[in-house]
């Protein structure tokens, strides 16, 4: 996958080709900064330790007769019992809820990662180029038998974006803890903090069950190829043509015009491209005719597409996979063919 040309959108409009596995990093690159994220936010992570009721840590000084050391080591030695290394330095009844947000924000940030990657899943199966795995006896649409909805993406969306805006209640409930604290974040934290894993929980088992049954079609990505490879040549076109020791601005003129008779074949009268065969019935062009099908073969026009799927996976990908070998060895083999 990571050489076949596939076309690329810009702003939702046909643009230069791609590659469907250099496509396929462009979300992976996205995953790879959440694991980032994800895993300095658990190093980051302390204990609150033992700070008292206000964080001033008072009853326990008195408790060792004004010996601040020993207050000092006992908060170390709850926080090592309780399996943390450090103990936040400075707290008020309880730790800042900025932990909680940040935390949430970075499971928010997943969420976002999974919206953007099923919501191009979904619009590349509108195009029929990539389908989600669909279960033999699996009902597409109760009305229309014959379709193929994209059900798990949309699932994903659905989880992800309410993830997404888990993100707004962690950030209002740190904003509104006066002073030392106030109890108004008690039943919004047990909610938003356990709905944030589940849901990061949830649209990764879906996304797991996605990704390992994708579909490519090479033969739909083919000929919607061919619909826009021929405007996407006329550059070249116009090059091959100036090799040949032709003006480049007759041939850019030539090509315009033809270019805009074959983009009313096909926005007016619902044609195919034919600005090819235009182009072959036009005699100033003789000189290149031989040469077209090299200049309209796809693998030219994808730079080094299939070169940076390679250096991404050898570069960044396999160090952080390494980084869970332990893990990996009991689960399914991870292969990335893409």
């Amino acid at each position: 996958m990571r050489s076949l040309p596939t076309l690329g959108f810009t702003h939702l409009q046909p643009a230069q080709l791609t590659t469907v596995g250099k496509r396929a990093t462009l979300w992976l690159f996205d995953f790879l900064l959440d694991e980032r994220a994800l895993r300095r936010a658990k190093d980051d992570l302390r204990f609150r330790g033992a700070k008292g009721t206000t964080g001033t840590q008072a009853s326990f000084l008195q408790l060792f007769d004004g010996d601040g050391t020993k207050v000092r080591k006992l908060d170390k030695r709850v926080a090592e019992l309780s399996g943390f290394d450090k103990t936040y330095p400075v707290t008020g009844q309880t730790y800042t809820r900025k932990v909680d947000l940040e935390i949430v924000g970075v499971l928010s940030s997943l969420g976002a990662t999974v919206h953007k990657m099923c919501s191009d899943l979904r619009l590349l199966a509108n195009m029929k180029e990539i389908e989600e795995p669909f279960e033999k006896t699996q009902i597409g649409s109760s009305a229309m038998p014959y379709k193929r909805n994209p059900m798990r993406s949309e699932r994903c969306c659905a989880i992800a974006r309410h993830l997404m805006a888990l993100y707004s209640n962690a950030a209002n409930t740190h904003s509104v803890q006066w002073l030392e604290r106030t109890l108004d974040d008690s039943a919004n934290k047990r909610l938003t903090l356990s709905e944030a894993f589940l849901s990061a929980d949830a649209v990764l088992m879906v996304l797991e069950n996605i990704t390992q049954g994708l579909v490519v079609y090479p033969k739909v990505i083919e000929r919607r190829i061919g619909q826009e490879l021929p405007f996407m040549s006329a550059e070249n076109i116009i090059m091959a043509m100036v090799k040949k020791g032709g003006d480049r601005q007759i041939c850019h003129e030539k090509i315009r015009v033809l270019s805009q008779q074959a983009g009313a074949q096909v926005k007016e009268h619902g044609k195919e491209n034919d600005l090819l065969d235009r182009v072959r019935a036009d005699s100033y062009f003789e000189p290149i005719l031989g040469d077209l099908d090299a200049i309209l073969n796809p693998s030219t026009y994808i730079g080094r597409a299939a070169e940076q799927v390679s250096d991404f996976l050898e570069e960044e990908v396999s160090p952080v996979l390494k980084l869970y070998s332990t893990v990996l060895k009991g689960s399914k083999q991870v292969t990335l063919n893409i």
